[in-house]
């Protein structure tokens, strides 16, 4: 079909006036979508009363273990389980982990270490559901700071015995909002690294 010079010409814009179309919805949108890039890794369930509360490593700021404290301080747990790798100057993290959440108020005897060797989540949650398995236990809440839980929940699924109830619960990240992660350096940078173990967990990396 023949058009007139002038029109065809005129098509030829219509890619890129829907791609600034697209840029400009997304732009006005950015702040719903960037949360949801947070938004989705945090998978944290309501507690529920259990045996324990199991801390998973690496909260430095204590946003992890104190979340624990409070099961304990809410009825929900009697026990809390630190796990306690290697980490800072070849010394154990139950013991610094412990230390503060004494100094914030918390019973030192509701705390119990499982020492292990473990330099990622996967060969951490060996080690925890091996301690888990040893001590009986039947329902316990695994707490973990907000953006780690959906890979967290995920290999502990895997790795959990048969019989065994886990529920997630979610400590809020130190420092900024979840859903407002990219206003602060902070949470960039855990964002970003967390959204890249999520791609590269399942090919060992």
């Amino acid at each position: 079909m023949f058009y007139p010079h002038g029109r065809r010409r005129g098509f030829a814009y219509l890619p890129l006036l829907a791609f600034l179309a697209i840029c400009g919805l997304i732009w006005w949108q950015r702040a719903a979508i960037l949360g949801s890039l947070a938004s989705f890794l945090d998978v944290g369930e309501p507690p529920q009363k259990a045996e324990a509360a199991v801390v998973l490593a690496g909260g430095w700021h204590g946003e992890r273990v104190l979340r624990a404290g409070q099961l304990v301080k809410e009825g929900f747990v009697p026990l809390i389980l630190l796990s306690g790798p290697i980490s800072s100057f070849g010394e154990n993290e139950c013991g610094p982990a412990t230390h503060f959440a004494v100094k914030q108020g918390f019973n030192e005897a509701w705390f119990q270490c499982i020492p292990n060797t473990s330099t990622s989540t996967r060969e951490e949650a060996q080690a925890v559901l091996s301690d888990v398995a040893r001590r009986g236990l039947k329902k316990i809440l695994i707490v973990s700071v907000a953006s780690h839980l959906r890979r967290a929940r995920g290999i502990y699924r895997q790795q959990a015995p048969q019989g065994l109830e886990m529920i997630f619960v979610a400590a809020d990240p130190p420092g900024y909002r979840l859903r407002e992660w990219y206003l602060s350096r902070e949470g960039r940078k855990e964002i970003f690294l967390e959204w890249t173990k999520v791609v590269t967990s399942p090919f060992g990396i």
